[in-house]
């Protein structure tokens, strides 16, 4: 027997019986499940200073545990003193159990360490039964080291689901223990 991440196992066990009942599906494969999280981070100020960048995708490298790649811009801007193909961010793309995996450690670690937490808002939902929470300091991650923590900065992590409903997404979320503000559940 290989080894199995914990909210995988919840979910195949545990979840899939629970949407089940709850909206009626017919077949096992219309119950909605993850499909990937994404984790983009932007570096505005890698315009003055490159290494900046590196910095950025050393950390997402260190906090996703899968190598971060350079995001680079699209258009030029002269306004903003950007150049196309300049690198202005890093990104990482999270599947299987290593998206399993990171997600365990946001809910169980990372997020009980932001300052005066409250649960995380269930509006951000795009339509299409995906999610995206801002993460505003790479600090709650226990991975990073702050003593080489140079400046703090936020980033995105957009969970991907197959749910046809925001309703469907939400309710998966919630039983694979993402801290929703006013949850009604158990």
């Amino acid at each position: 027997m290989s080894y199995q991440p914990r909210l995988k196992t919840l979910y195949r066990e545990e979840i899939v019986k629970k949407l089940m009942d709850q909206f009626q599906y017919k077949s096992i494969m219309q119950v909605p499940r993850l499909i990937k999280i994404s984790i983009n981070q932007g570096v505005g100020v890698a315009t003055q200073d490159k290494k900046l960048v590196d910095v950025a995708i050393d950390e997402m490298t260190t906090i996703a545990g899968q190598k971060a790649v350079v995001t680079k811009a699209k258009k030029s801007v002269s306004n903003f003193k950007l150049r196309e193909n300049m690198p202005i961010g890093a990104r990482v793309t999270l599947r299987n159990d290593r998206m399993f995996e990171f997600l365990d450690r946001l809910v169980t670690v990372a997020l009980p360490r932001v300052r005066d937490f409250q649960g995380i808002s269930d509006k951000s939902f795009d339509g299409n039964g995906n999610y995206t929470l801002g993460v505003t300091e790479q600090i709650i991650f226990p991975e990073i080291d702050l003593d080489k923590i140079n400046r703090i900065a936020g980033m995105d992590i957009t969970i991907v689901t197959s749910a046809k409903t925001d309703k469907e997404a939400l309710e998966l979320l919630k039983y694979m223990g993402l801290p929703f503000k006013n949850q009604q559940r158990n």
